[in-house]
């Protein structure tokens, strides 16, 4: 190293120099140092694997601090002690260690050794020198941190040639610092909720707090005290067994670990991919993962183990365990309950039953692609399968009173099935009174109406009617009745256009003008 420090702002600006391809003599002549000096800098960063956007996000003190850290004679019990700081990282890491607790360990074997208080202020030294941006320590399993990038990444369409630029999702680990990245459409809820649970299942498991930033898809009113969460992404965190800690609005320090985790994935993700041509986002996600697996297996600097293998020793068993299944997100709906007990799900063309002591209130359906939940005023009424099978019913007889056993015995599918096999026309018409959206009691007796005509007239004849009603546009009970009954239904399909003249005293016939 040069024997007088140079200005910092010259320090920088020879890492950013090298780090964008610059040569050495080429520094050399535009700083106008020697390229000795030059490369002593440059090896200096390299020892401590500082990458540009690290170098330039320190301030000129923290620079500073750090190379006379690197000047500085030490001891031999400050060397002695130094050799077991990379253990003590590590070991803060996990559940109830603490530095009382390791100078103790390390006392045991040293007694000619530091004090506590000495301990602890070169142990804080020495996490300045190795990572001088960041150095808090987090518990395994504790927290995940998460953000968006604010530069994006692209896809071209191979066809039109129209590039669309998409989100670039960070989330990072707090103890081991693990990382997972993966380019999204949108920061929307959805594509959101569906980043951070694909993060869950890359590592295998879930922390005891998730750490977004007042993200809108996160956090719907942030506050210092007790911010507002998004009422999709807390019951997301509640179906993971997770909670959600938003960082205070204005305080970098709380997402400071995610920040420097973006910095340095602009370095080692968008930097490499920077001049290849993707056409899909699955394309580009899988470049990105394996950018991302050098970053995560790449050594911290100043210590001999990686993200990876921190996360392996350290963190990965201390994660809760995952469901079975992923998580489904959830859409709401209003509905009424019906006299019959049952709400209709318009979605579907689907009824659900609901305890008949609520007929006539207002509810929320809260549906997934599996189940309908029915609420009112946040208690639960009903948790059915889902069926998407049109104008049926999915009935619980412990919620309807035994009035009502008319609806409970019959259903849409056999109103339909009967009259199948009366005939198309019939079955049709049925079908059109069904899909009236009326009350389904009121359909099912105009249904059975009509059906129960095949026993007086037969089932040619009512077919004949239905037909007839459907050209007319009438769907109901009484049209079929009124065809029926004045004989509509055998009335010939073509008409002669000479229709034969009734004969008539009045009438004096072809002969009178022979």
């Amino acid at each position: 190293m040069a024997n007088r420090q140079i200005d910092m702002r010259k320090i920088k600006q020879i890492f950013k120099l090298y780090s964008e391809g610059v040569s050495k003599r080429k520094i050399s002549l535009i700083i106008g140092l020697s390229r000795n000096t030059i490369t002593k800098y440059i090896d200096f960063f390299k020892r401590y694997s500082l990458t540009s956007y690290e170098v330039s996000a320190m301030t000129h003190e923290e620079l500073s601090n750090l190379f006379k850290s690197d000047h500085k004679d030490k001891s031999p019990q400050l060397l002695t002690l130094e050799k077991y700081f990379p253990y003590f990282d590590k070991e803060l890491r996990k559940t109830g260690v603490t530095k009382e607790l390791l100078w103790q360990e390390y006392y045991t074997k040293h007694p000619d050794g530091y004090k506590i208080t000495q301990f602890r202020y070169w142990y804080r030294e020495w996490a300045k020198e190795v990572s001088p941006v960041m150095h808090f320590t987090h518990k395994a399993g504790d927290k995940l941190f998460i953000d968006f990038t604010g530069k994006k990444l692209s896809i071209v369409d191979p066809h039109t040639g129209e590039i669309q630029d998409l989100e670039v999702f960070v989330c990072v680990l707090g103890s081991s610092q693990y990382t997972y990245v993966e380019a999204c459409e949108s920061q929307k809820k959805e594509d959101f909720m569906a980043c951070v649970e694909n993060a869950l299942w890359f590592y295998g498991g879930v922390p005891q707090a998730l750490v977004p930033d007042n993200l809108r898809a996160a956090v719907t009113k942030s506050s210092r005290y007790e911010p507002k969460v998004n009422e999709d992404f807390a019951d997301f965190a509640t179906y993971y067994e997770t909670v959600v800690l938003p960082t205070r609005a204005y305080k970098p320090r709380d997402k400071a670990i995610v920040e420097n985790a973006v910095r340095i994935i602009y370095t080692r993700v968008f930097a490499p991919l920077r001049n290849e041509t993707f056409h899909s986002k699955s394309e580009l996600n899988k470049a990105i993962l394996e950018q991302l697996k050098l970053h995560n297996n790449m050594s911290f600097r100043g210590r001999e183990y990686s993200r990876y293998s921190l996360f392996e020793e350290v963190e990965k068993h201390q994660l809760q365990a995952l469901p079975s299944k992923r998580y489904e997100i959830k859409r709401s709906a209003n509905a009424t309950v019906h006299k019959n007990s049952h709400i209709y799900f318009g979605k579907d063309k689907h009824y659900y039953s609901v305890p008949y002591k609520h007929i006539g209130k207002q509810v929320k359906v809260i549906y997934s692609d599996n189940a309908v939940e029915v609420y009112h005023q946040q208690e639960v009424l009903a948790v059915h399968t889902r069926s998407k099978q049109k104008y049926g019913y999915t009935s619980l007889k412990e919620h309807m009173p035994s009035h009502h056993r008319f609806v409970s015995e019959w259903s849409s599918e056999k109103f339909i099935a009967w009259a199948h096999q009366i005939g198309d026309h019939c079955k049709i018409l049925i079908i059109k009174i069904l899909d009236k959206k009326q009350h389904p009691e009121q359909s099912f007796k105009s249904c059975l109406g009509i059906l129960h005509l095949a026993k007086k007239v037969g089932n040619i004849r009512l077919e004949n009617a239905c037909k007839r009603a459907l050209e007319y546009g009438a769907h109901n009970y009484n049209i079929i009745e009124r065809i029926l009954k004045n004989g509509w239904d055998t009335l010939d399909e073509q008409v002669e256009e000479q229709p034969d003249i009734p004969r008539h005293d009045n009438i004096r016939g072809s002969n009178y003008y022979k």
